[in-house]
């Protein structure tokens, strides 16, 4: 976010008939929801002028900070409304688990061939995570006629072969202009990155914080910390 850190004056968000709005919070790095809460103006006011998200407690009718009491607190990346403008979502980095149970975000149950469980993955990100969590299944399983486990089987050396040969296709399809070749070599290189990282159980989330680490810096910067 840029500029002065306040509402606008003609702040035309449209509010319940208790002067609350609902706020979805998502993780700024691969769009996890986290949470769902209630902003009142003031809550709002003050999310945006400390940066940190506070919400309205309607059951003890009190202004709270998320994380006040845990340490866990989201940082506010970006905000935005809705088209009808009695929404937000508010893109955030948590320091820690934004849930009181302990987990990363408070939708961890899933509705599952009609009953409310929770999933024996705890993935809950997009699809470079659930991509992530099939590889480690592949792995685990050792299946003969899956892809990734013979893969892994191969060892290493074999994975870090197919990332090499699929950098090469990635390259040979940018340089010869083929716009729909080239999407799929990427697909491919991701894919292969990936499993490289189960091989090495590195999850993608550490790469994000890498990014993160990353944003906002200069690119010749970075170069000169690493010389």
């Amino acid at each position: 976010m840029s500029g002065e850190r306040r509402l606008p004056a003609s702040c035309d968000l449209r509010f319940d008939n208790q002067g609350l709005i609902p706020c979805i919070v998502q993780d700024w790095l691969d769009g996890t929801v986290l949470m769902l809460g209630y902003m009142n103006r003031e809550a709002l006011e003050t999310t945006v002028r400390t940066q940190l998200v506070h919400f309205w407690s309607r059951s003890r009718q009190r202004l709270w900070k998320k994380g006040e009491t845990s340490g866990h607190e989201l940082r506010v990346k970006a905000i935005s409304v809705d088209c009808d403008r009695d929404a937000i979502v508010i893109r955030a980095d948590p320091c820690g688990p934004t849930c009181h149970t302990g987990h990363r975000s408070c939708f961890f149950t899933e509705l599952v061939d009609g009953e409310w469980r929770e999933p024996a993955s705890s993935v809950t990100g997009g699809i470079i995570e659930r991509l992530y969590d099939i590889v480690l299944e592949r792995k685990r399983e050792a299946r003969t006629d899956s892809y990734v486990a013979l893969l892994c089987r191969d060892g290493r050396d074999r994975v870090l072969k197919k990332v090499v040969e699929e950098a090469g296709e990635v390259v040979l399809a940018a340089k010869n202009d083929h716009r729909h070749e080239l999407v799929h070599e990427v697909a491919d290189l991701w894919f292969h990155t990936l499993v490289l990282l189960g091989v090495c159980e590195i999850p993608p989330y550490d790469v994000y914080e890498e990014l993160k680490r990353r944003f906002g810096t200069s690119g010749l910067r970075q170069k000169e910390a690493r010389a």
